[in-house]
Parts: C-alpha cells; structure tokens; sequence
C-alpha cells in the first residue's frame, strides 16, 4: 500500500504565466520533498491548465503527471502516464475532459465536488470522487455521492503550498507507484482517501472555509438525511 497525494500544485500563485514557468521546478522539488518528510511515497502535480514534466525528483518519492481542468462545471483532475499539456480555461465540459484522459490512459477525477462547482451533477463516466483536504468536512458528502454513482473516493490535499502536502492523500493498493498502476487502482476501486487529523492542518482548513465561504464558493447537498445533510463539527 503506498500513499499518494494526488492533488497539489508547484506555484502557490495563479497567472503571471513566464514567472510560474521559471518557479515550478522548484514548486516540485518542495512538493516532493514535504512529501517525503511526510512519509508519503508519492505526489501527483496537479496545476491548472497545464501539465509540466519535471526532471528533478526527490529519492523516494515518485511525482506522478496530472493536470486540473478547469471545465464548464467546475474543476476535474486528469492523473496518468500522459495527460494533456495544456487546456483552455472554461473551454471544455466535463464529458470532453473525460474523454480526452480515458484517450490517454488517465483517469478523471471530480476535484472538491462541493466548492465552486457542478461537476458532481454531470452524467459522465468518471473514475473517482475527490476527498478534498481544503474541506475534509464534507467526506461525508462525497461518500454519499460515491456510493449514489458507484465510485471510488481519492484523497488529495489541494495543497498551493508545500506546507500542506499529504493533508489528504490517497492510500493506493499498487506494487509499485508508477502513473499506470494507480490509474488500474483507482479504476479497480483499490484506493481510499486518508486526512490527517494534525492542528494545524485543522485551523488552515477553518481559514479556507471563511476564505471559499467570502467568496460564495461553498455549496450544500441537495439531499438532507441525518448525519449528512449538516458538516460534521470540528472536534
């Protein structure tokens, strides 16, 4: 069993396009390495829009390719051996998005299906549902979801910045973590997302939930059954 966060990004700051380019490497290097001090064995780089290989790696820790898509409904991550090198904002539907990582032997994943988005109301074949480490709170939702469409659930941390790599991750049930074996795994439902109940992981989830809350990106179930209907409190 290897643990894999399998939703972060290199750059903490969106735009400025030439000046990311010249700062990813580096945004790798320090995913992987917190990566590793975290005991993970693995990190997918997720930016938006765009996928970048990275040559410099840390020892143990394998960087998986990814992207986050951002479509018509809301985000999608695209994980595997080869995923797209660049989309166009707002541009694809979540059915096209699909298609184009099952084209590339990827999978695609619904990312935060409860924050700025409606992806999770989409009728297309998709191969996870994300626990999302910004807001671990709503697992209960997503559970609900996974088990509504017979999906496995993902665990990624969503982390912006290395400091919060592995506050949700990805228990993935592989020999070995390359791009195609964890594909087969969360295809086959041989995952299970983790959060890491640490302090401080906990007072920066508060601060994106006022933050995403500020911003009316927060969304709620349009089902209510006990236990699901309302987020479980902080404990």
């Amino acid at each position: 069993m290897y643990r894999i966060d399998l939703h972060a990004h290199t750059r903490f700051f969106h735009g400025h396009r030439r000046l990311g380019d010249v700062y990813d490497p580096l945004g790798g290097r320090l995913l992987a390495g917190v990566a590793r001090a975290r005991g993970l064995d693995g990190v997918a780089t997720t930016n938006h829009d765009y996928y970048r290989a990275f040559d410099d790696g840390i020892a143990g820790v394998a960087v998986l390719p990814g992207i986050e898509v951002s479509t018509t409904r809301g985000h999608v991550l695209v994980v595997g051996p080869d995923p797209p090198n660049e989309t166009d904002p707002g541009e694809l539907t979540p059915g096209e998005v699909v298609d184009i990582a099952h084209e590339r032997d990827c999978a695609a994943i619904i990312a935060h299906p409860y924050r700025n988005s409606t992806v999770r109301e989409v009728d297309a074949a998709f191969d996870a549902i994300e626990v999302n480490g910004k807001h671990p709170r709503t697992r209960e939702w997503v559970e609900r979801l996974a088990e509504q469409y017979e999906l496995p659930m993902t665990g990624g941390s969503d982390a912006h910045y290395p400091v919060e790599v592995g506050r949700a991750y990805t228990a993935v049930d592989v020999d070995e973590p390359t791009p195609e074996n964890v594909v087969a795994a969360i295809r086959d439902g041989r995952v299970e997302p983790r959060v890491a109940d640490w302090l401080p992981y906990r007072l920066i989830g508060r601060l994106y939930r006022y933050v995403h809350a500020e911003k009316d990106q927060l969304d709620t179930p349009d089902w209510a059954t006990p236990g699901v209907g309302t987020p479980p409190e902080d404990d």
